[in-house]
């Protein structure tokens, strides 16, 4: 694609990156067929191709773009289903995320859009401030209808995404020892969703890890990896934060690997030479942080399974998380590690497509999210599975509303199987 940036622009590194991007685009249309919003809208502006035209004009132009052009980008759930069918390798994660980032610089929101995008941030990333959302949450449920009624969807969102209250507190920062002789020591990321709405996942992890022959660190002074500030457009808060966490793990290292039970973590993760490369003092540290990152299931697909010994025959549709799939191209572990532990692993029709999560989108984009979801739904009901498997916690609180079947993090079910209690809600 023939762009028309000057000198001046070229001379900002992140520019330079998105000009060398957007070159390598030859608007093909491959990702026209795996993009989820051109799949449901086909709108040309809501397709990859599409996008990449808008912010191209956008990024050369500079200032503020239209509202139109605000509303295309918005509009795309960052499920790099693109990057899998690009023949021509365009990194569109740095497209989208600059782009995001200069409409965040730039352009005035109504105030309700930034009352919204700033609570956020301030209160998903801190598991204390989102436990107590949540527990109000439960509360004000009843007033779901009136929230309709006064079409306050955002609200609306939200409330349907509030779990159950969960069964206790998640363990402490700390090591954990290595069930027999230790192989190796690994972080095991605390994330900053998952521990309030699903303490239960990081106790399976631990618990699966040690048996596999590791010791297991909860690093003090981790925090948020950075994801849903990336995802809202405010790039020096999600290079704050990984920064404070690759300095933490620099503090509290070596280790083998830096674990995540949460896809999206994952993808973020692997991230950080590229975001903190312009950072002398960290650049280095941040490179081996992202080598070393691991989502679990693809960590124990290198590291192998233990041995299992309460194998079950449940019939188990896997859900492919997007950032898991597309973003870290992490495809055959998880349902390989469920088939080794005694799971009937059924595949989703149009597995490729997001469920509509892909991090705040389901508050942000509530109707496409919900479209998406139900479709997604739909093609779960086919396999006639009796569980439901998704390695994000974003995909788990997105699909179980629609769903009569349970939803469970596939790292509960091979801890079961190897030993482990029985999940919650089987």
């Amino acid at each position: 694609m023939r762009t028309e940036f000057t000198a001046a622009q070229l001379a900002d590194p992140e520019t330079a990156a998105s000009h060398a991007q957007i070159r390598k685009c030859v608007h093909c249309g491959f990702c026209t067929a795996t993009c989820p919003t051109y799949v449901l809208l086909g709108d040309e502006r809501d397709s990859p191709r599409g996008r990449i035209a808008l912010i191209k004009a956008m990024l050369e132009d500079g200032g503020a773009p239209s509202r139109e052009t605000v509303t295309h980008i918005d509009r795309c759930l960052s499920c790099l289903a693109c990057k899998t069918t690009c023949p021509s390798s365009v990194d569109y994660a740095q497209l989208i995320d600059h782009g995001r980032a200069h409409i965040e610089r730039h352009y005035r929101r109504p105030f309700p859009e930034r009352l919204l995008r700033a609570l956020i941030p301030a209160v998903l990333t801190r598991p204390g401030r989102l436990r107590a959302a949540l527990a109000l949450g439960r509360m004000a449920r009843p007033l779901g209808p009136l929230l309709q009624k006064l079409k306050l969807t955002s609200l609306v969102a939200l409330l349907r995404l509030v779990p159950e209250p969960p069964a206790g507190p998640p363990r402490g920062v700390g090591g954990y020892m290595a069930e027999g002789k230790a192989r190796g020591r690994v972080a095991l990321l605390q994330g900053c969703v998952e521990p309030a709405m699903a303490p239960t996942i990081r106790e399976a992890a631990i618990r699966l890890l040690s048996r596999a022959g590791f010791e297991v660190e909860l690093v003090a002074g981790e925090g948020c990896c950075g994801a849903l500030s990336e995802h809202l457009g405010r790039a020096a808060e999600a290079q704050a934060m990984a920064a404070a966490n690759v300095r933490a793990w620099s503090r509290a290292g070596p280790f083998d690997a830096i674990v995540t039970t949460a896809a999206g973590c994952g993808t973020t993760l692997k991230a950080y030479g590229h975001r903190l490369a312009g950072d002398p003092a960290l650049a280095a540290d941040a490179a081996q942080a992202a080598g070393q990152a691991r989502d679990i299931l693809e960590f124990i697909g290198v590291v192998g399974l233990p041995p299992v010994t309460n194998p079950r025959g449940l019939a188990v549709a896997y859900h492919a998380a997007c950032s898991l799939q597309h973003g870290q191209r992490v495809t055959a572990a998880p349902a390989r590690l469920l088939a080794e532990a005694g799971f009937d692993v059924r595949p989703i029709p149009e597995g490729h497509l997001c469920c509509g999560s892909a991090g705040v989108y389901n508050i942000l984009q509530p109707k496409l999210a919900t479209q998406l979801r139900d479709r997604k739904a739909a093609n779960i009901a086919t396999t006639g599975a009796a569980i439901v498997a998704a390695g994000n916690i974003g995909c788990i609180a997105q699909l179980a509303p629609a769903l009569a079947l349970p939803v469970i993090h596939p790292v509960e079910l091979l801890d079961w199987a190897t030993g482990g209690p029985r999940p919650l809600g089987i």
